[in-house]
């Protein structure tokens, strides 16, 4: 285990039992005294981008949810720096918000390959010390995250791919059940 900051993975234990990080992948953006945020990457929601921004009307782009804060604004991650001023970069060649209408502009006229953004409805945030808190109980388990899990092609897969990134006795854990008294 690593410990949390900037650039981490938090991968959901197998037995975690909250709803909204059931089998989850949150990548920590940001984890300070005054708290933690971050976004669940394998959580697809149920509308596209196009579906909640009229101008990109034709443009279907998927959008994840990033946690049950803020189901009211969408945050996104990135891998263009020069393209799209404003970003914060989290890790290496990861950059999170930005320059919003230079981001439709990009979509609009096509300049946006689908693997290097992903887009998220809400956030994953906690206060101060209650990440803490949740590590100390095993909640979650840590590893230092990678674009191509962040940006991964199959989101089914990230969970999986993550504990695998963990590597030794995790690697079992990708086929335990979700509730194992039902074994």
């Amino acid at each position: 285990m690593i410990e949390a900051g900037a650039g981490i993975l938090l991968i959901a234990d197998p037995f975690l039992k909250d709803p909204n990080f059931l089998r989850t992948v949150v990548f920590l953006c940001e984890h300070q005294e005054e708290g933690s945020f971050g976004f669940v990457l394998n959580r697809k929601y149920e509308n596209t981008l196009d579906e909640l921004i009229p101008e990109l009307e034709g443009k279907t782009l998927p959008l994840f949810y990033g946690g049950p804060v803020q189901v009211d604004t969408i945050h996104f991650l990135h891998q263009y720096p020069e393209e799209i001023p404003g970003g914060l970069e989290v890790m290496k060649g990861v950059f999170w918000g930005g320059d919003f209408d230079k981001v439709v502009d990009m979509i609009k006229n096509d300049e946006i390959d689908q693997n290097k953004i992903r887009f998220y409805i809400g956030y994953s945030g906690w206060s101060s010390g209650q990440l803490d808190g949740e590590l100390k109980e095993k909640s979650w388990l840590t590893v230092k995250a990678t674009r191509k899990i962040i940006f991964h092609k199959d989101y089914h897969e990230i969970w999986k791919e993550s504990l695998k990134h963990l590597g030794g006795d995790y690697e079992m854990m990708i086929n335990f059940p979700i509730d194992p008294q039902l074994n």
